[in-house]
């Protein structure tokens, strides 16, 4: 990792610092205010909260990991922890919602009394610190999965408290008890629907699937029509983090030159692809011809 990608992860780490300790206070209120009003919305959006404040602990451990340096073992260091952080908080937000669906039927069958007002005060309260640490990190956030991550989470709080607020005023002016589980409900789906997201794109991360935005097949067109290449073939592109793409590939260099002459071409096409693409682990093996029928490809 170069000193500018060090300087963002430090950055970042500082960012989910805030964030934690914000939620960390706020989820002592909720759950208060839970036991207090016998909200399940509250109860919900508490469990959601667990899960943030576990979220963002795992987000900042794995931007810790993201620091340490290479090793004869880890030869990239351990960039890809901030993934793995990443899908470990989805799967947590997954679990959660299975929590709150189970206690959301019960609700639905037995119907409990809920104080609307407190509800309301509770999650105005929660809106007010999800949506000001969800703005921070997005700020902070570029391309990190882990960091998506935990803006997701900090969003859909932000979005049940809202539907919790909504469910408190259906409560208060029309007795509507019945609204606190259909809230929850609401609430789980969200979530569902963002984790599954985030799972599908922190496994393509991990199966080294080419990096969102970036197609292999227009950089070899890119790189073909240099006047200096013959031939590229067995082009890899794929995430060392999911801000850090990487790229390997054979390039057939025209003519007969001097490996001084080869090193030079592999330099000055690098920094073409790092200036269109913006990719800055680039490796290149350069050839005079190309590969026979049946070499390996890696």
């Amino acid at each position: 990792m170069d000193h500018h990608q060090s300087e963002h992860t430090v950055h970042r780490g500082r960012v989910l610092g805030i964030a934690l300790a914000a939620n960390a206070v706020f989820l002592v209120v909720e759950v208060a205010g839970a036991f207090a009003f016998r909200s399940l919305a509250l109860f919900a959006d508490a469990a959601h909260m667990l899960t943030d404040v576990a979220a963002l602990g795992i987000a900042i451990a794995a931007q810790r990991l993201s620091l340490r340096p290479n090793t004869s073992l880890h030869t990239y260091g351990l960039q890809r922890a901030e993934v793995i952080g990443a899908q470990g908080n989805a799967v947590l937000l997954l679990g959660a919602t299975i929590w709150v669906v189970n206690e959301a039927a019960h609700r639905l069958a037995h119907p409990a009394h809920v104080n609307g007002g407190g509800l309301v005060a509770v999650a105005a309260v929660g809106v007010v610190v999800n949506i000001a640490s969800a703005l921070v990190i997005s700020r902070a956030a570029g391309e990190s999965l882990n960091m998506q991550g935990a803006f997701l989470h900090m969003a859909m709080d932000a979005a049940g408290s809202f539907a919790t607020i909504i469910a408190g005023i259906g409560i208060v002016v029309a007795g509507a008890m019945w609204l606190d589980p259909v809230a929850s409900i609401a609430i789980a789906g969200l979530v569902v629907w963002a984790s599954f997201g985030l799972l599908r794109r922190t496994t393509r991360v991990l199966m080294e699937a080419a990096p969102q935005g970036l197609d292999p097949r227009e950089i070899e067109r890119f790189l073909s029509e240099d006047p200096a290449v013959e031939g590229i073939h067995h082009v890899h592109v794929w995430n060392l983090a999911s801000d850090v793409p990487a790229l390997s590939a054979h390039v057939v260099i025209n003519g007969e030159i001097s490996l001084h002459q080869a090193q030079l071409e592999g330099d000055r096409l690098r920094t073409k692809v790092h200036d269109r693409f913006g990719i800055d682990h680039t490796t290149f093996e350069l050839e005079c011809h190309a590969c026979e029928p049946g070499e390996p490809s890696v």
